[in-house]
């Protein structure tokens, strides 16, 4: 894609998921990237990434915590000279309802729309200097309304305001887009899986128009063009990687009429 080979990225929560899938990505577009995670199994994924000869740097730590996102972006300076791309991936999963403490609230706020503003924060000053682009991970969970969802969906929905809010006070030199996905195989989604994939995707694909989940590396694709000059007049979007989730209705699939019956 145009406008990547040669820059400079950093993602969070770059370990697994479609946080690695974008690293992946944006590596073999050539770009040197900085990508950060909870754990040390980081590390095995930057050994891993180095053997393609891709140019990776890994750093562990807490987004919830402003020190950690300062130290992140810094070190990513420090070691490619220059930044041109964020992706904020990294999130709490915290799924609570009204049994919901004040300790869930707080760390899915600030590992998740807090910490992405924070990296804004200390990321657009040295992004300013060449131009760039954001791409902020929200969810279909920010537009809809779930079961037991109190904590993920209000955050999710923060981060799709606050994609809009950002994109407005950093233009025009900085770009600023969401994605929205919805079930992607991930490690989350297998442990839910119990019995395998082979027996749940049939289940959970009729809630996408495609009748399947989808993949880390159908996110991953889509995020590199919106940090590519291919959107170079996009900005304050939310683009749903959905599988038609968010187009389908109360009536499902419509199995009963003849089209869909046909196929």
């Amino acid at each position: 894609m145009k406008g990547l080979a040669g820059k400079t990225a950093i993602v969070t929560g770059g370990s697994s998921g479609i946080g690695r899938a974008c690293v992946e990505r944006l590596c073999a577009e050539g770009v040197a990237v900085t990508f950060s995670g909870l754990s040390e199994g980081g590390r095995t994924t930057e050994e891993e990434l180095k053997r393609k000869g891709y140019a990776v740097q890994f750093v562990q730590g807490d987004m919830a915590e402003e020190a950690f996102c300062k130290l992140l972006v810094e070190t990513a300076v420090a070691k490619w000279g220059e930044l041109h791309f964020l992706v904020n991936n990294a999130f709490s999963f915290n799924s609570k309802g009204l049994d919901v403490t004040r300790a869930d609230w707080d760390r899915v706020m600030h590992a998740g729309p807090v910490a992405y503003g924070t990296m804004a924060q200390y990321a657009v000053p040295y992004m300013l200097e060449n131009g760039g682009a954001i791409v902020n991970l929200s969810s279909i969970s920010a537009h809809i309304a779930q079961p037991n969802r109190w904590t993920y969906n209000s955050a999710k929905g923060a981060v799709t305001q606050l994609t809009r809010c950002m994109a407005m006070d950093l233009a025009p030199k900085i770009r600023v887009n969401a994605v929205s996905p919805a079930w992607i195989w991930t490690k989350e989604v297998e442990k839910a899986a119990i019995g395998g994939r082979d027996q749940w995707e049939p289940i959970w694909g009729k809630f996408h128009l495609l009748r399947r989940l989808g993949e880390v590396e159908e996110c991953a694709g889509p995020i590199a063009f919106l940090l590519s000059d291919e959107a170079s007049f996009i900005t304050g979007a939310d683009l749903y990687i959905d599988g038609g989730y968010l187009t389908m209705g109360g009536e499902g699939l419509g199995e009963q009429s003849s089209f869909a019956g046909s196929h």
